[in-house]
């Protein structure tokens, strides 16, 4: 061959495929070389022979392209066609090796029912990829699949087949980071799911299944009839629970935060937490003590939680679970919350000392959007916990829905993991040692990635959705195949006595032995240390005795000499150096640094600001979250400021002082439901915290409803639980609609009993500075619900003097504020809100001198002795008029009404002014909001009365 057809045969762009289009463009280039790209014009340059420049070349070199062009379609040489076919069956060998790992978990064995044939994965069959029978003891390369580097093609399928396809289904080839994806590969492979367990670890898994089908049995048969949401079924969820805790205590886990729905529950009381059998049983006789002698209302067992120290790993670990409603999920956000703040009161900022578990039911986890909501926080930066393990207690059934065309549109009930780049471990719940392998890999995963795992316990349900319950009338197929299964325990006692690990009669006395040791009231299981009510001194615990007797009235010196204050101001006031700030936000600073030297009042944002201040300059910690916390949504708090050059943020209150408390502001993600839920939760774990959640409006409340009702308002009640949480809620009508209106005030005021929770409307910048000092500074710890306000927070009226926060106090009620003749007084309208400058404007508009006004700025605890006064101050007074803007069936009236039920005793006056009912918080049009704001303004101050508002009472 000559050198020029050489060159064109090493040269892939001359490849004979190509020879039509490159005889033209080489024709072109020898009329014109510059007629062609740079990059053709150099290749053509540097063929050999082209040192003529004539027509003639064209023609030979056309004929070069063509036998070029048959050369590279000739019939490769037999050693070439060999190699050829071996390279496609190796590429064939890693593709079927990649499709094992990607879909070998849906041919898994993992329903200890088989209750559905398993699907057929064409992809899976090496005949998909063109292997045949004939290649099965040919050797190929493995690729990177765990083991020898060359294995014969049946060795590398039946090695896939046990990491895969057996009791355990891997799902992880989501995964982008390519680190931890490989690091659960060669888990899963190099192990093949089968842990490496001595004979007394065999022999101790099948005591703890022991104890977990025990403790049903006898509960079942002491107490018939009565609910108790069996574990039976999924008894091996108590095995996996236990090695969680010996595994995690080696690891140097200090504390795990346990969270849980109903079912099972009992189960883990006792065999995990060391609950002692005793107290269970009294729960179910009813013979229940409160500490102290405190009456509350109390809850059903299942729902109880419990604190207790074990000793794992050689060292005591400290075992917290959650109370939970029947709300399923919503416990979620709440033991993330707890554990945050756990694990900052230790300083464990990578989370290895403070460890979460979450343990669901497959149709809630499937089902609730709060489990999406505290997924999507669990990478933030303030709501990370630093990964936490998941159990599934997959019984293939949510209270009759069995069927999964119903239960979800998902081929899993995990699937919303993925969307975390979690890791998803399915095991088959009658496998206890395939169990033990997915729990180790999904603990150190999440040690070693700080990162959410989940494991998908699938088991069954053995009775229905409580004791009570018929199953088999909707799932009668699925309960007949229970009926006639064996459970886990009796599976596993026949496997170790087959493998020669124990007798038959040693598997009868454990039974015997459990059944013993709790009827005695001992625990069987691990070792328990102390229990709650003797570890809660302990280091690194919360004392919360010291809140359990006071009161609402107790003592609270919120004052600050105005030295401070000024300091303060000014110390928030400095930035640093070269820091632009945006034209609006440096109009702000130059009216704080007014504000601070006394030359201006102050208003709301730079007063709030004041008063965190003044708590992180007394060591106290505050966290501020919400949607817009760090600057406010509307424009008032700039807590977080930016530069304007270089777009660094600056918080201003976390440089006060170097021995400041800790100070965080937190844009969360757009929910209310799940980062409500966080932020009490951390509430309930840290009291020495002030710790606040705002809403973007108050009316997005409601997106959270669930927590208010479950937790915030009740679990004092049901739990004896102490929170300190506050909620700042935008409240007021101002013309913009039904949705950006009102905060409820109604449905809070109607959860109020017991001291439950406060309920605050403060008017003035003075009132916040006070009542957020109040919070942290008094020793009472009780939910603090702020309905914060809009237009206020730049009304020429609704500010404050240094003295009024230097001197001051929280007023409960403040009274008429102009110096009004007493004599002259034949009106008195009590209010909140913002309301009250609506009518001062209109009274001072309109001169006059015979309607006081009084604002009522805590709602509940309602001060009555206050409130006493007042109208004791005005015993002369015949026409009383309670005005609000909200509509009658809204707002405060409903459950302020019956205070001024005295006044009707003594023959006086007393009237509702406000807008009527209404099935919305607000109208859209802002001409009719006007209208009626004016009308209900009017009526207030002149007494004109609407009788359809008023019946029953006569009106003049």
């Amino acid at each position: 061959m000559s050198a020029r057809r050489q060159q064109l045969h090493n040269s892939s762009a001359f490849h004979g495929g190509n020879a039509a289009f490159i005889e033209q463009l080489y024709a072109r280039y020898l009329r014109d070389p510059n007629s062609v790209e740079p990059d053709w014009r150099a290749r053509f340059d540097a063929l050999p022979g082209r040192a003529d420049d004539d027509l003639a070349n064209t023609q030979a070199s056309a004929q070069t392209f063509a036998h070029t062009s048959a050369w590279s379609v000739r019939a490769p040489a037999p050693q070439a066609r060999e190699a050829t076919v071996n390279a496609a069956k190796q590429a064939a060998v890693l593709r079927l090796i990649n499709t094992y790992r990607c879909r070998g978990h849906q041919i898994a064995d993992l329903d200890p029912l088989r209750l559905r044939p398993l699907p057929e994965i064409t992809d899976l069959s090496p005949e998909y990829h063109g292997l045949l029978d004939s290649d099965l003891d040919e050797v190929f390369h493995s690729g990177s699949l765990y083991g020898p580097e060359r294995m014969r093609l049946r060795d590398i399928i039946a090695r896939l087949e046990r990491s895969y396809c057996g009791r355990v289904g891997c799902e992880y080839m989501h995964i982008t980071t390519t680190p931890e994806k490989r690091w659960v590969q060669k888990r899963i492979e190099s192990y093949q799911t089968r842990p490496e367990l001595t004979s007394r670890q065999r022999r101790w898994l099948l005591q703890l299944l022991t104890a977990a089908e025990g403790i049903e049995h006898y509960l079942h048969r002491r107490y018939i009839g009565q609910k108790r949401f069996s574990l039976e079924g999924g008894e091996a969820l108590i095995p996996l629970l236990d090695e969680l805790v010996s595994r995690a205590g080696r690891d140097g886990v200090r504390e795990i935060v346990i969270g849980m729905a109903h079912r099972g529950r009992l189960n883990v009381l006792t065999n995990i937490l060391g609950k002692p059998p005793q107290d269970i049983f009294a729960e179910f006789e009813g013979r229940v003590e409160t500490p102290n002698g405190q009456q509350r209302a109390g809850d059903v067992k299942y729902h109880l939680g419990f604190a207790t120290d074990v000793e794992s790993g050689g060292r005591p670990v400290h075992l917290a679970l959650g109370f939970n409603p029947s709300h399923l999920e919503i416990i979620n956000p709440v033991i993330q919350g707890s554990v945050r703040a756990r694990q900052r009161r230790r300083g464990d900022h990578d989370g290895r000392q403070v460890l979460p578990v979450l343990i669901h039911g497959d149709a809630a986890f499937a089902g609730q959007g709060v489990v999406m909501e505290t997924l999507q926080l669990s990478q933030t930066r303030s709501h990370g916990t630093g990964g936490t393990v998941h159990v599934i207690v997959n019984n293939q059934i949510g209270f009759t829905t069995s069927n999964p065309l119903d239960s979800r549109s998902t081929l899993y009930c995990t699937d919303v993991a993925k969307m975390v780049q979690s890791p998803v471990f399915h095991v088959n719940g009658d496998d206890p040692e395939a169990v033990i392998f997915v729990t180790r890999m999904a603990f150190d995963f999440r040690q070693r990635f700080k990162r959410d795992v989940f494991i998908d316990l699938v088991c069954y349900r053995r009775l229905g959705h409580n004791e009570a319950d018929e199953p088999a009338v909707t799932q009668p197929q699925m309960y007949r195949k229970i009926r006639q299964h064996p459970s886990a325990r009796t599976l596993y006692a026949q496997r170790l006595i087959d493998h020669g690990d124990l007798t038959q009669e040693a598997a009868e006395a454990m039974i015997a032995d459990y059944r013993h040791a709790i009827e005695q009231g001992f625990v069987a299981t691990r070792p328990v240390l102390c229990d709650l009510e003797s570890s809660h001194h302990r280091p690194l615990r919360t004392n919360w005795r010291r809140f359990a007797e006071t009161h609402w009235t107790a003592a609270a010196d919120t004052r600050l000499p105005r030295p401070q204050i000024r300091d303060l101001a000014e110390r928030l006031l400095e930035l640093p150096a070269n820091f632009e700030l945006h034209p609006r936000v440096a109009k702000i600073w130059a009216e704080r640094r007014q504000m601070a030297a006394g030359e201006q009042l102050i208003n709301w944002g730079c007063a709030e600001n004041l008063a965190y201040a003044s708590l992180l300059d007394a060591g106290i910690d505050v966290r501020l979250c919400g949607q817009d916390a760090g600057r406010g949504t509307f424009f008032h708090r700039h807590a977080k400021i930016h530069c304007q050059a270089s777009g660094d943020e600056y918080t201003p209150l976390q440089h006060l002082s170097p021995q400041q408390g800790a100070f965080v502001a937190i844009d969360s993600i757009l929910s209310e439901e799940a980062v409500l839920g966080f932020e009490y939760g951390f509430a309930t774990a840290e009291p020495d915290a002030l710790t606040l959640w705002e809403a973007q409006f108050g009316d997005f409340t409601n997106g959270a409803q669930v927590v208010i009702d479950q937790f915030i308002t009740s679990a004092g009640t049901k739990w004896g639980l102490q929170c300190g949480l506050v909620m700042l809620l935008p409240h007021g009508l101002e013309g913009q609609g039904a949705e950006h209106s009102s905060a409820r005030l109604e449905r809070f005021l109607q959860l109020c009993a017991e001291h439950n929770i406060q309920v605050c409307v403060p008017t003035t910048p003075a009132q916040i500075f006070h009542l957020l000092r109040r919070q942290m500074l008094r020793p009472y710890r009780r939910p603090l619900i702020i309905m914060t306000p809009k237009s206020l927070l730049r009304h020429r009226l609704a500010v404050s003097s240094l003295d009024d926060l230097a001197q001051g106090t929280f007023q409960p009620l403040i009274p008429e504020c102009d110096p009004l003749p007493d004599t002259s007084i034949e009106r008195v309208v009590f209010c909140s809100g913002k309301v009250y400058f609506e009518l001062l404007e209109e009274r001072h508009a309109r001169g006059l001198e015979t309607v006081a006004i009084v604002r009522i700025e805590q709602l509940y605890p309602f001060p009555k002795e206050d409130f006493a006064a007042i109208l004791a101050e005005y015993s002369q007074v015949e026409e009383f008029i309670w005005c609000q803007e909200e509509a009658q069936n809204q707002g405060a009236w409903d459950m302020i009404k019956h205070r001024f039920q005295p006044l009707r005793r003594e023959g006086k006056r007393f009237y509702y002014v406000g807008r009527p009912a209404s099935a919305a918080p607000a109208v859209g049009y802002r001409s009719i909001h006007l209208e009626q704001q004016q009308r209900l303004i009017d009526e207030a101050l002149t007494g004109r009365i609407n009788p359809s508002m008023n019946r029953g009472h006569p009106v003049p």
